[in-house]
């Protein structure tokens, strides 16, 4: 159940008799000032946690020091993320905490553009990843020579810490990586193979560059670099806007973790990128942030039901020299066409290499999202992009017939798969099988682990002589071993960027799980080789995000919970591997205290109708006075589709009305944002009598105008549910909505190319068709985020004022 409860308290409450509560009126100026002390206060109880961490060790035994912890954060005083470094003492004083301090990497620096202001591909980057902060919010980091790389200020820039030039006790001077490149150098990796390498994406298609020599080559010519969307319709190596906003891939192509060494000091270097072909995408308009120009962008969006890209995995092969220079850079395709070898394959969700480089791997979805394929790649199943159709059959001619696609797991479900990013394969011990650690849902319909081994039989094939397509069952691996590391009616954490530790010595998996309570995040380990136990390392009351130090005897916990702000802190692992008890060690930063005037939300839960356990959270107004009743303001997200979730909501605020007795039925508020703008409008079609007023943000008001990715995987396609997607449209039941005015908010922002304005558009032109009243307030410079700063303002005394007003 996705609720939050909030009573109306807004300054100072005046009190009229013994039931009847009523919020004191404020100008729109009053309001403002209210915003003003609300986001100080929030400012006071949420401190900026620092974020993206990375542990290297010291390799000095005799030193004070075990590792230098790397991460993302903002020094005090500033409002830029910047890289930073604590140094992990040896020893410490068990009877006091060791508070860590924060030494910057770098000399200071201009890290934002001027103004803020971002390219077009790095402004909609951040949207898809929901990013809020400035300066350096990503890095690459390559351990062994301690080379960071980082983009800043619409550049690329680098340094050095650690690894083979040992550690810096002073800042480091960041030095900018020159290119001849127009516009924004977008994805920056650094080789892993060999780090004198960059690699970036300009202009839609793949570079690479030598940071010493300064040396750069284009490696793929799919763009043209037009100016019109419709002409140019190829990309490589980036995820397209449903990849990136409905399966969580931010990238398009992926490093070999090993270079190929050839005689006379040459060496191989290989990348695996997705090429797309956006031909048959509609072509959508979304009004320009430069308003004044009367301009609009245009986008590739496959609505639900059309055409998605055509896609294909291609190897771009760079041959260097002794001296790092490049001598040979080779496109390669795929032996057979990518759908002729993959026919049922839609998606490309993630992708990657062995870690001997042996082979690259990629997890597949069909367009219903109900058959998800392993897949691994032999590089020599990749033969020269040729136009001469007589070269080309001879590289064909040329594949070992013992070269082959292995389709090592399936998935499959009569509704969807989720995608995950779980998958960890194990040193390969036999030529013919190989071992995985993966996450499923199939078996228990919760989240778990299992060891996957799968063995890879060669059918020799004479490649010239395939007929195409292939079939789904061509390639398929048999499971010799299915083992089920994790199980229980609980979830291992295994989307949204989630991770597993592995660690191939000890035989011990990590992972983050809910294996005592739904609402707490904590980090577990158990054994891959005697499977049974599972241990939790973290403590219990709050939410922990953990990452893991390479050598498995530090992690870092950033955790919280309710009535404890979030703070930082390190712990050690000692002991026997599997029952390790950690031991606290430093603290990377301390809560903030809570104000004395400071009320923890209270956590619930209640037995639905639907016999299911559901949790809510409820904010209990201010200066509560027994036998009063408050306006009440329900807080919504959820999913999907809008047909059951509302019966849910409504059933949690019976009951938190008669738990808590201060619940004010008859002013009831329901908001959301973007699915909580679309569960807002449902709420107030569905149960009027329940709801007084619905604020609506930047809500989805015909499902026929969503994406494929996301509205696909849970209604089919609209020729195949015409039923369910009439139903589950709120822009087709507004004559359900009320009659009074100041009952309907609708905000949107202008811009918004994810749940475009058109949605909001269309639902206005309903209201007026059928005389319906509403309100609407627009923010013209704002996509589906609101970003800035006065935008969020406005936005916030918008809805106090019209609560206040209304309800």
């Amino acid at each position: 159940m996705s609720v939050e409860l909030v009573s109306a308290h807004m300054g100072d409450e005046a009190v009229r008799g013994a039931s009847h509560f009523k919020v004191e009126r404020h100008s729109w100026e009053g309001l403002r000032e209210i915003i003003h002390g609300s986001r100080k206060y929030s400012g006071i109880m949420v401190n900026k946690a620092p974020h993206d961490y990375h542990f290297q060790p010291r390799k000095d035994d005799s030193g004070t020091h075990s590792h230098r912890l790397y991460f993302l954060g903002m020094p005090y005083g500033t409002r830029e993320n910047t890289l930073l470094y604590s140094e992990i003492p040896r020893q410490v004083r068990k009877e006091t905490t060791l508070l860590l301090s924060w030494k910057q990497l770098l000399e200071n620096f201009q890290a934002t553009p001027h103004h803020g202001v971002y390219s077009r591909e790095e402004e909609l980057l951040r949207e898809r990843k929901r990013l809020g902060g400035f300066g350096i919010t990503s890095y690459d980091f390559h351990s062994e020579t301690g080379l960071f790389l980082f983009p800043a200020n619409n550049s690329l820039y680098y340094c050095r810490d650690g690894g083979n030039i040992g550690f810096m006790v002073s800042p480091a001077k960041p030095i900018e990586i020159k290119t001849r490149c127009d516009g924004p150098r977008m994805d920056p990796k650094i080789c892993p193979a060999n780090p004198n390498f960059i690699s970036f994406i300009n202009n839609s298609d793949l570079w690479i560059e030598n940071i010493h020599t300064m040396e750069e080559q284009r490696l793929t010519y799919c763009h043209k670099g037009l100016r019109c969307v419709m002409d140019d319709p190829c990309s490589a190596g980036i995820a397209t806007f449903v990849i990136q906003e409905e399966f969580d891939r931010f990238t398009g192509y992926w490093w070999s973790p090993t270079a190929v060494d050839l005689p006379g000091g040459f060496s191989v270097l290989r990348i695996l990128y997705e090429e797309v072909d956006e031909s048959d995408v509609e072509i959508i308009h979304v009004p320009s942030p430069a308003l004044e120009e009367r301009k609009t962008d245009a986008y590739r969006y496959p609505r639900t039901g059309s055409k998605n890209p055509k896609i294909t995995l291609k190897l771009s092969e760079i041959t260097t020299n002794n001296d790092g220079e490049i001598v040979a850079a080779q496109d390669k395709e795929l032996v057979l066409p990518f759908h002729s070898l993959f026919p049922s394959a839609e998606y490309i969700v993630r992708a990657g290499w062995a870690k001997d480089g042996k082979f690259a791997w990629a997890m597949l979805l069909d367009r219903p999202q109900c058959l998800l394929q392993l897949v691994l790649l032999p590089p020599e199943l990749f033969i020269p992009v040729c136009e001469d159709e007589e070269q080309r059959k001879q590289y064909v001619k040329e594949v070992p017939p013992h070269i082959q696609p292995y389709v090592i797991y399936e998935e499959k479900s009569d509704t969807w798969v989720n995608v995950h990013d779980v998958f960890h394969l194990l040193r390969q011990e036999k030529e013919d099988e190989i071992s995985f650690i993966c996450s499923s849902e199939s078996q228990t319909e919760f989240c778990h682990l299992y060891l996957m081994t799968s063995l890879l039989q060669n059918e020799h094939r004479e490649w010239s002589q395939m007929i195409s397509p292939c079939t789904v069952e061509m390639f398929k691996c048999h499971i010799k071993q299915e083992v089920a590391l994790t199980s229980g009616d609980w979830e291992v954490l295994c989307r949204h960027g989630a991770k597993v530790w592995v660690n191939e010595a000890t035989q011990l998996v990590y992972f983050q799980g809910t294996k005592d309570t739904p609402l707490e995040h904590h980090l577990y380990v158990t054994s891959y080789q005697n499977p049974g136990e599972v241990v939790r390392l973290t403590e219990r009351g709050y939410s922990h995000s953990c990452t893991m130090s390479p050598n498995f005897d530090v992690f870092v916990s950033q955790y919280s919970s309710v009535s404890c702000p979030p703070c930082v802190h390190l712990y050690r692992l000692n002991g026997n591997p599997l029952y390790q008890q950690p031991q606290f060690w430093a603290s990377v930063m301390e809560a903030a205290r809570c104000p004395p005037y400071y009320v923890p939300p209270e956590i619930f839960h209640f037995q639905a109708s639907s016999q299911v356990k559901l949790y809510g959270m409820v904010y209990k107004p201010h200066n509560l006075v027994p036998g009063t009743k408050h306006p009440t303001v329900l807080f919504v997200y959820g999913g999907p589709q809008g047909q059951v979730e509302i019966q849910d909501q409504v059933e949690g605020l019976h009951f938190v009305a008669e738990r808590f007795g201060f619940v004010d039925l008859d002013r009831v508020a329901i908001h959301g944002w973007s699915y909580g703008g679309f569960l807002s409008l449902m709420g107030i079609i569905q149960r009027p009598e329940v709801f007084k007023v619905a604020i609506a943000g930047a809500p989805v008001t015909l499902w026929m105008a969503y994406d494929t990715g996301y509205t696909e995987r849970y209604m089919d396609t609209p020729v195949n549910n015409q039923v369910g997607y009439e139903a589950g449209s709120a822009a087709l039941h507004v004559d359900k909505l009320p009659n009074e005015p100041h009952r309907l908010l609708i905000l949107h922002g202008f811009l918004d190319e994810n749940v475009h304005f058109f949605h909001t558009n269309f639902l206005l032109s309903q209201l007026i068709r059928a005389g319906k009243p509403y309100q609407l307030q627009i923010y013209p410079n704002e996509r589906h985020s609101i970003r800035c700063p006065e935008s969020g303002e406005h936005y916030e005394i918008t809805l106090l004022h019209f609560l206040q007003e209304h309800l």
